[in-house]
């Protein structure tokens, strides 16, 4: 006997390339006697094999939920015995290149960049553009934006690991001569012509695990960064590479509008890529779904720690138990085998702190570990977080500000929550991964 399922699936642009991702939606039965499911993953693509789901016949409502945080509904009837589809449709990018953008919600729809007399101009400096104009002394903004955004953007692959400091960070925003001598440290590469999709007003850069795509033998060490420039503007950007064999892209939006992201990273994973949106909006439930295999990124012959970090930062953002998990010892092989990983004392150290938090909540019974002896090992991790630099994740510095504010009376760590507050005021709390706004002049 035939099944009755709904068939989902989501169409993007296509581009010449596969673009495909996963999302996350929910079946809600429209009639009384109906299925409901919940969290069902959805292909996206240029051509899609849909995912097919058994629900008893009758009226439904299909929703996906985008990393922007928009959400498709389309209506479906399930009829008994036979397998219908439900396609959503986003094939409206203002760039074929750029799809996989639009999926994750950095960039707004074709008819904003088509048509001028749809554009919104942004009306503040907060606004997400890289070139939204400064107020005046009189606090106006100018009426009209930059003439030449062209944007500048240099490679920096092999910083040295002195420059990934708090301190050498904090300098870039307080000197105007630190960048220079930043980037002069990592053997700069200046990215322009075939490395570059969309334009001036959209630009595209893509890097594999060895640099620049396109630009073969290129060095590359532990940590790369990528600086832009444009209109006065200076972002610098943290690469999250290298992520298996998935290229990582970074948008550059010159378009000055409210939507959007100024500068924006995403890695071109299917299966995880979504998931890192879904961190950076804070919805952790949903990230999960796409983050099940921690173990697997960890502890694979080609493992992949930062993969694992993001899932480590949803398994501790959605499991607030005060007893010890399969995954903790997961922690332990982060913080301690990837020195160079900032995030992984991170994330062993609140999950401690969480611990013991949850162990003396009331009703919690009579802890099962050693909760002084968790807080000093916590505050030890958190200290040597900070002197290994900064972290890739914009949620590992929101959870190194907490961390650190747990021990207010401590000289050491105080002087350490100073340096990493500071640097928070530069980074944008939008994106998955570090990006700093160094300095933002009027031209």
């Amino acid at each position: 006997m035939s099944t009755t399922a709904l068939a989902v699936r989501l169409f993007l642009s296509s581009a010449g390339e596969s673009n495909d991702a996963v999302i996350v939606g929910d079946i809600h039965s429209a009639d009384l006697g109906g299925d409901t499911l919940r969290g069902i993953l959805i292909p996206c693509g240029t051509a899609p094999q849909p995912a097919s789901y058994p629900v008893a016949p009758g009226r439904y409502v299909v929703s996906a939920t985008l990393p922007s945080g928009m959400v498709l509904t389309e209506d479906a009837v399930a009829e008994a015995g036979r397998e219908t589809a439900v396609d959503f449709v986003m094939t409206d990018s203002p760039y074929e290149s750029h799809s996989w953008q639009y999926l994750m919600g950095n960039i707004e729809p074709e008819s904003v960049y088509r048509s001028s007399a749809t554009i919104p101009l942004a009306e503040s400096v907060s606004s997400r553009s890289m070139v939204a104009p400064a107020a005046g002394p009189d606090g106006a903004l100018p009426e009209t934006p930059f003439a030449d955004p062209s944007p500048h953007a240099t490679w920096i692959g092999d910083a040295p690991p002195e420059s990934w400091s708090f301190a050498s960070m904090l300098a870039l925003d307080q000197d105007d001569g630190a960048l220079e001598r930043f980037v002069a440290e990592g053997r700069p590469l200046t990215l322009t012509g075939p490395d570059v999709a969309g334009g001036l007003v959209t630009p595209l850069y893509r890097f594999g695990p060895g640099g620049p795509v396109g630009t073969p033998g290129s060095p590359s060490g532990r940590r790369q960064f990528l600086v832009v420039e444009a209109a006065g503007a200076v972002r610098l950007v943290t690469l999250p590479l290298p992520w298996g064999p998935h290229e990582v892209e970074v948008l550059v939006n010159l378009r000055q509008s409210p939507t959007g992201s100024a500068v924006a990273v995403t890695v071109r994973d299917p299966v995880r890529g979504a998931g890192l949106a879904y961190m950076a909006q804070g919805a952790l439930d949903t990230a999960a779904r796409l983050f099940t295999d921690v173990e697997a990124m960890l502890f694979s012959k080609s493992a992949n720690p930062l993969a694992a970090a993001a899932g480590a930062y949803v398994l501790i953002g959605t499991d607030h138990s005060a007893t010890e998990t399969y995954w903790d010892p997961w922690l332990d092989r982060l913080a301690t085998e990837f020195p160079w990983l900032a995030d992984g004392a991170i994330l062993r150290s609140v999950r401690l702190l969480r611990r013991v938090a949850a162990a003396g909540r009331p009703g919690a019974g009579t802890p099962v570990f050693d909760r002084d002896l968790a807080r000093e090992q916590a505050r030890a991790g958190l200290i040597e977080a900070v002197d290994r630099g900064i972290p890739y994740y914009m949620l590992g510095l929101a959870w190194l500000v907490e961390g650190l504010s747990a021990f207010p009376d401590d000289p050491v760590c105080a002087l350490r929550l100073d340096q990493v507050r500071r640097l928070s005021w530069l980074a944008d709390m939008r994106e998955p991964f570090l990006i700093l706004d160094l300095r933002q002049r009027s031209t």
